[in-house]
């Protein structure tokens, strides 16, 4: 499998390089060169293969042989190993449960499947890979944990001061070892644009094998469709399912049209979006104009210029038309977020995160003008990352998990800094001096 640059069709690289490089030169995101058609025998006997099985034949096409495939069974061996579960919630809604992983959220998927990735290629490298990633809340501690102590990587995270959980952010900067966290005084939007600028910066690329581990990266993007098949394993419904994605950046939806395109038997999609409805308002008008992000209660959510916008743009080839045909979008507001946990916990004892409660309402709100339908949302964290949230709402906060225990007693080490460039320029290379 080749990979282009979106602003350069003539760029092309394999996995390993798309990999290492996180994106293209150009600033372009890679995309494959083409999408995998899954064959019929697989589609077919989906529910009789276990989820390594499904794991390694929807990412060994992208691999291709780059990674022998001893390596890469036990690269999704471990990428999977928690339960992805799809819980009923009421008569027509399910819920495809993404965080029983180490950090509770969706992310720890992609970020495992990455971080083995670059474990491996490290191995014949005589320099450290240096990932950088601005996260706007479940990014960073997906890939701290991944990261955490592979040989051969450090891990420089960005995030906006004020604006994650606070076991978020615990996540993100209590690790330490070979995991570096900068409190950025901003938005997620501040955060990924001085990540982007840092990609484009000769000085340091010439001294320092940086690459992402945030949704542009093909290894962090590819291996979402994973559980997306998985989902399809569990759906016993006649008809195929309505499927609503939490959307932020974009990936996790951008990995379920690919799925889709790939064969996966899934009917419809829906953008569930926060008060940051750049997309939301694509859909409807036909123009994309990206703004500032809003903080909401959905804070991972808060992004108001989508990276993987192009992508799916891609998969559409420019047609606005057939997107509109495949996915709708639907812009949920704090206020109808925190009556949609209150109102699904008190008829079912079900606890959403904010992140779910958006995609819950959205396809209600869908369900609504077409009843004979059914469908899953994404459940991408657990609600105990999102305590004061949930406590508004419901008057309760969820316990604790034994498996956070540990971490929230650790203390948070971040070196707080304005959102300019040159400073945190400055503030990379102290950190690279020490490596």
């Amino acid at each position: 499998m080749r990979y282009f640059s979106l602003k350069d069709r003539n760029n092309y690289v394999d996995f390993k390089e798309a990999t290492l490089l996180g994106q293209a030169p150009d600033g372009g995101l890679y995309y494959p060169e083409s999408i995998p058609v899954w064959n019929n025998h697989f589609i077919r006997n989906l529910k009789r293969k276990s989820k390594l099985e499904i794991g390694f034949e929807i990412m060994a096409p992208y691999v291709g042989n780059t990674i022998p495939e001893k390596e890469l069974y036990s690269i999704i061996e471990e990428t999977l190993d928690f339960d992805i579960p799809l819980q009923p919630i009421s008569e027509n809604i399910y819920s495809l449960e993404l965080f029983h992983g180490p950090t509770l959220a969706f992310k720890d998927v992609g970020a495992r499947f990455l971080s083995r990735c670059m474990g491996f290629f490290a191995r014949k490298l005589a320099q450290k890979i240096v990932v950088l990633v601005a996260t706007s809340g479940d990014t960073g501690g997906a890939v701290a944990d991944a990261f955490h102590n592979i040989p051969g990587t450090e891990v420089i995270i960005l995030y906006p001061s004020g604006k994650v959980s606070p076991v978020q952010e615990k996540q993100l900067t209590a690790l330490g070892g070979n995991i570096h966290a900068l409190e950025i005084e901003g938005d997620f939007d501040d955060c990924q644009k001085l990540v982007k600028m840092a990609f484009l910066d000769e000085e340091l690329k010439e001294n320092i094998l940086l690459t992402s581990s945030n949704s542009i990266n093909v290894a962090r993007w590819l291996p979402q469709q994973i559980y997306y098949a998985l989902a399809m394993t569990q759906w016993e419904e006649e008809h195929e399912p309505v499927v609503a994605v939490p959307s932020g950046n974009f990936g996790n939806l951008c990995a379920g049209l690919v799925a889709k395109q790939s064969g996966l038997t899934i009917g419809h999609f829906i953008a569930a979006c926060n008060a940051n409805d750049v997309f939301t308002s694509y859909v409807k008008s036909g123009v994309y104009h990206p703004s500032t992000a809003v903080p909401t209660l959905s804070n991972a959510m808060d992004v108001g210029n989508p990276s993987n916008f192009d992508r799916i743009l891609t998969i559409f080839q420019h047609d606005h038309e057939k997107l509109c045909e495949a996915i709708s979008s639907i812009s949920v507001s704090d206020v109808e977020t925190l009556s949609t946990i209150k109102a699904v916990f008190e008829a079912s004892q079900y606890i959403l995160d904010p992140h779910a409660a958006v995609a819950y309402s959205a396809l209600k709100d869908h369900l609504f003008d077409h009843p004979e339908q059914k469908g899953f949302i994404l459940g991408s964290a657990h609600p105990v990352k999102f305590p004061m949230v949930v406590q508004e709402a419901i008057g309760q906060t969820p316990t604790i998990p034994e498996s956070l225990g540990a971490l929230m007693k650790k203390h948070k080490t971040a070196l707080l800094i304005p959102p300019e460039y040159a400073r945190f320029k400055s503030t990379a290379l102290e950190i690279f001096k020490k490596l």
